[in-house]
C-alpha cells in the first residue's frame, strides 16, 4: 500500500498544478458497438493512478454499507423515526445490489466513463441530501438514490480494471479492491461511532463528498476509454424482472426471522414472488439477442463463468458470516462495545488483505488461479470449524489466530472469480459479466446474515430452554440477539442466570460455524469444476466463449 500512497499524492500534485503532461494520453476514437477497439497498454505508473481513484470510488460504496450502522441509534431520535430505522440500510442494500447487472450491461452498450461518472455524482448528491435529511422519510428515500449511484461505484470500477489491465496482470490490482472491501468492513463502524459522538451523525454522509470529488477529478482528466456509439436497446422489460425477482428475495432475507417470522405468510410470498419473477426473467432474456439482453443467457453455457457465478454466491456468504458473526460474539458474550470488537477483527482483515497481495502477485506470475479457490476454500472451512470450538474460556489470542486462518482462506479466492469470469468472455460483455459476479456475491452476503442469523437465533432458543427451562424471558432473549439488545438486558439479570445464557449463546454460536462448514465445503468441491485458461496478455478478450 506504500506504493498507492506515494503515487496518489503524487498524482494529486501534479493535478492541482498541471504538471502533468495529459496530452500523452491516447487520443481515443469514436467506435461503434460493432467493432470496439481496446485501449492501448498503460503503464504501470498510468494504471495505478487510475486505480487510486476507481479504489476510492470502491471504497465509498462499500464504506456507506457499514458506517451508518453504529450511528442509527442517533439518527432515529434525531429525526424521530425509529419504526422507520431498518429502512435506512435496507434501502441503500436493495437499490446497490439490484443495480449492479444493470450498469454492467448498460456500460457495455454505451461505454463506461460517462457512466461511471454518472454513478459517482449521484452517489455524492445522494450523500449530501442524506446529510441535510429533516425526516426519517426524506433520509430513506435519498438512501434508496445513493444505492443506485453505489451499484454502479462497485460494479463499473471492477469492469475498468479489466478494460485496462490485462487478465494476467490483472491478479495484482484487484487484490486492492479486496483490501478495500476488508478494511471497510472495519472501518466503516469506527468511523460511524467518532462522527456521531465527536461531530454529528449527518458527517457519516458528508465525509464522502471530499473523496468523491477527488475520484471524480481523476476519472475525468486520466481515465480514456473507447466511446460507443450506436443503435442500442435497453432491455427494460428484463430490468424490470430482474428487480421483482431480487427485491422479494433480499427483502424476504432481511425480515425473515426478525420483523415476520420465517414461515410467515408474508416472508413466502415474498421468496414465491422471487422464484415466479426469475423463472419469468429467464424466459424473458432467453429470448432477447444477447447484444440486448440485460443478462445473455447464452453466458451459462461457459462453464467458467458459472462456476465463478457459484463460487461468487457462496463467498458471499463465507464472507458475511465471518465478518458479522465474529463481532457480534464479542459484544454478546465478552461484553464488548462495537467499536472494541470491530478493532479486534483487524487480525481477520489483515490476514485477508495480505493473503489478497501476495495471491495476485502469484497469479501474475503463474498466468493461473484455479489452485487458489480450491486452497481458499478448503482453509475457510477449517477457520470456520475452529470457531465451532468456541467456549466461555477461548482466549482472545486464541481468537485472533482462528481470525488469521478465516482471513487466509477468504483472501486466497475471494477475487478469483471476477478475474476467471473478466478472462473467459469477450470485451463486449465484460460489464455484464462483472456485474453478475458482483450482483450474485451481494445476494450471497444477505442469504449469509439472513439464514446464519436465522440458526444462530433458533439454536439459541432451543439451548436456553435446555439450561433454563422456567425462565420466562428466555424468548425475548433469543430474539435480542438480532436487534442488539443483549448486552444491556443481560447486565440487568443476576449472574446466576447470565452465566448460564452466556453459556447458551457459546452453544449457540458453536451450532452455528458447525452447519456453516457444509457450505464452504460444497464451495471446495465446486471449486473443482473451475475450468483453468490461460490468462490473456492483452486487454483484448477472446472472440467468442
Amino acid at each position: 500500500m506504500p506504493e498507492v500512497a506515494s503515487l496518489y499524492i503524487k498524482y494529486l500534485l501534479g493535478l492541482w498544478f498541471n504538471t502533468i503532461n495529459l496530452k500523452k494520453d491516447q487520443k481515443v476514437s469514436t467506435q461503434t458497438n460493432t467493432a470496439p477497439v481496446a485501449p492501448r497498454e498503460r503503464s504501470h505508473e498510468e494504471i495505478m493512478v487510475i486505480l487510486v481513484a476507481l479504489m476510492l470510488a470502491m471504497l465509498l460504496a462499500a464504506l456507506d454499507q457499514t458506517i451508518v450502522a453504529t450511528a442509527l441509534p442517533r439518527i432515529a431520535t434525531d429525526l424521530h423515526g425509529l419504526n422507520k430505522l431498518s429502512w435506512v440500510a435496507t434501502a441503500y442494500l436493495l437499490t446497490s445490489a439490484i443495480s449492479t447487472p444493470l450498469y454492467g450491461k448498460i456500460g457495455d452498450q454505451f461505454g463506461r466513463k460517462k457512466i461511471f461518472q454518472f454513478s459517482i455524482i449521484l452517489f455524492l448528491v445522494c450523500s449530501a441530501l442524506c446529510g441535510l435529511s429533516q425526516n426519517m422519510n426524506e433520509l430513506v428515500v435519498f438512501r434508496a438514490l445513493q444505492g443506485i449511484g453505489a451499484g454502479g461505484l462497485m460494479t463499473l470500477s471492477m469492469t475498468i480494471v479489466g478494460d485496462i489491465v490485462p487478465p494476467r496482470q490483472r491478479g495484482k490490482y484487484l487484490a486492492y479492491f479486496g483490501g478495500v472491501f476488508a478494511i471497510s468492513s472495519v472501518a466503516g463502524p469506527l468511523l460511524g461511532g467518532y462522527f456521531t459522538d465527536s461531530l454529528s451523525w449527518r458527517w457519516v454522509f458528508y465525509v464522502n463528498l471530499p473523496l468523491g470529488i477527488i475520484a471524480l477529478a481523476a476519472i475525468a482528466t486520466r481515465l480514456h476509454l473507447p466511446v460507443k456509439r450506436g443503435d442500442h436497446k435497453i432491455d427494460y422489460i428484463g430490468a424490470g424482472l430482474l428487480t421483482l425477482a431480487s427485491v422479494p428475495i433480499i427483502l424476504g432475507t432481511v425480515w425473515g426471522g426478525v420483523t415476520y417470522p420465517w414461515s410467515s405468510a408474508t416472508i413466502l410470498g415474498l421468496f414465491s414472488g422471487g422464484v415466479i419473477a426469475g423463472i419469468l426473467f429467464v424466459l424473458w432474456e432467453r429470448r432477447q439477442p444477447p447484444a440486448e439482453a440485460m443478462l445473455p443467457m447464452h453466458l451459462f453455457k461457459n462453464d467458467i463463468f458459472t462456476v465463478s457465478i457459484i463460487l461468487s454466491l457462496l463467498s458471499g456468504v463465507a464472507l458475511f458470516a465471518s465478518i458479522l458473526f465474529i463481532p457480534e460474539y464479542q459484544q454478546i458474550v465478552r461484553g464488548y462495545s462495537a467499536v472494541k470488537s470491530g478493532l479486534l477483527l483487524l487480525p481477520l482483515v489483515f490476514a485477508m488483505l495480505f493473503t489478497l497481495i501476495i495471491t495476485g502477485r502469484l497469479m501474475t506470475k503463474w498466468g493461473k488461479y484455479r489452485i487458489f479457490p480450491i486452497i481458499g476454500t478448503l482453509v475457510t472451512a477449517i477457520g470456520i470449524w475452529l470457531f465451532s470450538n468456541l467456549s466461555l474460556q477461548t482466549s482472545q489470542l486464541t481468537l485472533s489466530l482462528w481470525m488469521i486462518v478465516i482471513g487466509i482462506g477468504i483472501g486466497s479466492f475471494m477475487q478469483v472469480m471476477t478475474l476467471a469470469v473478466q478472462n473467459a468472455v469477450p470485451r463486449s460483455e465484460l460489464g455484464v459479466a462483472t456485474g453478475s459476479a458482483t450482483f450474485f456475491r451481494s445476494i450471497g452476503s444477505s442469504l449469509g446474515g439472513a439464514v446464519f442469523g436465522a440458526i444462530l437465533t433458533n439454536r439459541l432458543t432451543y439451548h436456553l430452554k435446555q439450561l433454563l427451562p422456567h425462565f420466562s424471558t428466555s424468548s425475548k432473549l433469543s430474539s435480542s440477539i438480532v436487534s442488539g439488545e443483549t448486552p444491556a438486558a443481560l447486565k440487568k439479570l443476576p449472574p446466576s442466570i447470565t452465566q448460564d445464557i452466556y453459556h447458551a449463546f457459546v452453544l449457540s454460536f458453536h451450532d452455528m460455524f458447525l452447519l456453516a462448514i457444509p457450505v464452504m465445503l460444497l464451495a471446495f468441491f465446486v471449486s473443482f469444476f473451475l475450468r483453468e485458461t490461460p490468462l490473456r496478455e492483452t486487454t483484448a478478450g477472446p472472440e467468442s466463449l
